[in-house]
């Protein structure tokens, strides 16, 4: 059976291929799910070479670059972390274009300011760097029994479909 997710990520495989661009990752809530969608596409290696899982704010720190000082002043759900994570990854690869998820799954971990379901999305390429706040609740993937993975799963469609949106607008 072929799932939303499957066709997103077969769309964007072709399209950065058509645009002779590639892709790269930085995950934290998503935990890997972002690359692992991607290389389900056969041919996905034309494209996609690199991706991180930076659970812990040490890793983001190390191997991204995240400036302690954000993590201290606004923490690791952040705007400013999702940004500096996606640069960091597109710097590290050298990819076109860098992705990056960070946020709050469930179902422990919320607060009132990021209650659960909180997921920052950061995208970076060479001419923009930005990142979005989303606030989901699993009902995109309403077959999922774990809401957990739901909300999961929700993060990794609206970080392709960022992605697809771009190479389309370029």
């Amino acid at each position: 059976m072929v799932t939303k997710l499957d066709k997103i990520a077969e769309n964007v495989v072709q399209l950065l291929k058509s645009a002779g661009r590639t892709l790269s990752t930085a995950e934290s809530c998503t935990g890997g799910l972002i690359s692992g969608t991607i290389t389900s596409v056969s041919g996905a290696s034309d494209v996609f070479g690199f991706g991180v899982c930076t659970y812990a704010n040490e890793a983001k720190m190390k191997l991204l670059g995240v400036r302690a000082e954000t993590l201290d002043s606004v923490g690791a759900v952040s705007e400013e972390t999702a940004v500096q994570m996606a640069e960091g990854v597109r710097t590290l690869s050298g990819a076109d274009y860098g992705i990056s998820t960070t946020g709050i799954a469930g179902p422990t971990g919320g607060t009132p300011e990021k209650p659960v379901g909180t997921v920052w999305i950061g995208f970076s390429s060479a001419e923009k760097s930005y990142a979005v706040r989303y606030v989901f609740d699993g009902g995109m993937f309403p077959d999922e029994a774990d809401k957990r993975q739901a909300i999961r799963l929700e993060a990794v469609f609206t970080a392709l479909s960022a992605v697809k949106k771009d190479i389309e607008n370029s």
